[in-house]
């Protein structure tokens, strides 16, 4: 019977500086709409590699420039007849983003992606015990474990803490195809740089991703779509699980404006499974967010759930976030 428990913790900051695209008719002022939650995919695979990113489908007012940063700490576990994996994944990343003008958009993105011991395993016992959920065999293994075993391919990683998973960096280009008061319509690519020197994550990897992104608001309601594909011309992930060449990315969300301060979001990502290497991870991994975003002044503090639904061989459990963005 196949088991599995990935569970992250994601503590993101986001430091932004930037503008909303000029004021509509509805009186849509620059600290109005974040768009949707800066939050990067969760599952193991499709983490540590390029995976289309949700983005707001309006423009910002042009010269608008947004720095942010993000941390991250999980951990991974999952358990079936053909794969095993027990281990800790932490990340930071840091970016900017520049509206060059009312068309076009750059964005650049750096994440460090790496294992430490972020002692979350008891936490999250703890967490099963309280509400009476099963630990689905991870009460049988030791704590703070680093393991990847995939027999089909040769793969036996044991002790790895404090190594580089992924060293990436990610330049995003985007171009505004319509944009009105209630709709936005943008098409954008990326490509993606990762080198890991060393270690048992070694690997050199050019990747590339071509997304459109639609948005519409009305009131008090946005809602933010995305569909899009990643091109990997490397064969090899996480210390040699093999990708597949082309993989699709989809996703949908709302947010809802509860006064001038408060705001609610809901957002459904789909994954196409990344890789041909066993049966769990080449099915598609599907990513439940919820968030809350309380807006300042000139800044918005957002928090964020993500619930991984029904495949749970290949994405995270749960995963929480919590992101800073200021814009001035």
């Amino acid at each position: 019977m196949n088991t599995n428990r990935i569970t992250a913790y994601t503590f993101t900051g986001v430091v932004a500086f930037c503008s909303v695209s000029s004021v509509h008719a509805e009186g849509i002022s620059r600290f109005d709409d974040y768009g949707p939650l800066k939050t990067y995919a969760q599952s193991p695979i499709q983490s540590n590699s390029l995976t289309p990113l949700m983005r707001n489908g309006f423009s910002y007012q042009p010269g608008t420039v947004e720095v942010y940063t993000t941390g991250t700490i999980a951990s991974v576990w999952a358990e079936t007849d053909e794969y095993r994996a027990d281990y800790y994944q932490n990340a930071i990343s840091v970016g900017s983003l520049w509206q060059i003008n009312s068309k076009w958009v750059v964005e650049l993105d750096y994440t460090w992606r790496f294992t430490a011991n972020n002692h979350l395993d008891n936490l999250t016992k703890g967490f099963h015990d309280a509400f009476g959920i099963g630990q689905n065999g991870r009460d049988e293994v030791d704590d703070h474990s680093f393991d990847i075993s995939v027999p089909q391919y040769g793969i036996e990683l044991h002790d790895f803490n404090r190594e580089t998973l992924s060293n990436a960096f990610t330049l995003y280009t985007g171009y505004q195809l319509y944009e009105d008061d209630h709709h936005g319509l943008s098409i954008g690519g990326s490509i993606y740089y990762n080198r890991v020197p060393s270690g048992p994550f070694k690997v050199s990897n050019f990747e590339q991703a071509l997304q459109l992104n639609y948005s519409y608001r009305s009131g008090k309601h946005s809602f933010y779509s995305m569909l899009g594909a990643s091109y990997r011309n490397n064969d090899e992930v996480l210390g040699g699980i093999p990708y597949k060449t082309v993989a699709l990315a989809a996703g949908a969300g709302y947010q809802y404006r509860i006064r001038d301060k408060h705001r609610f979001l809901l957002e459904y990502h789909i994954y196409e499974g990344a890789t041909d290497a066993t049966s769990d991870l080449s099915e598609p991994s599907h990513e439940i967010l919820l968030g809350y975003r309380y807006h300042m002044k000139h800044s918005a503090v957002e928090i964020s759930m993500i619930e991984n639904m029904f495949n749970m061989d290949n994405s995270t459990d749960i995963a929480f976030t919590l992101g800073y963005r200021h814009r001035f």
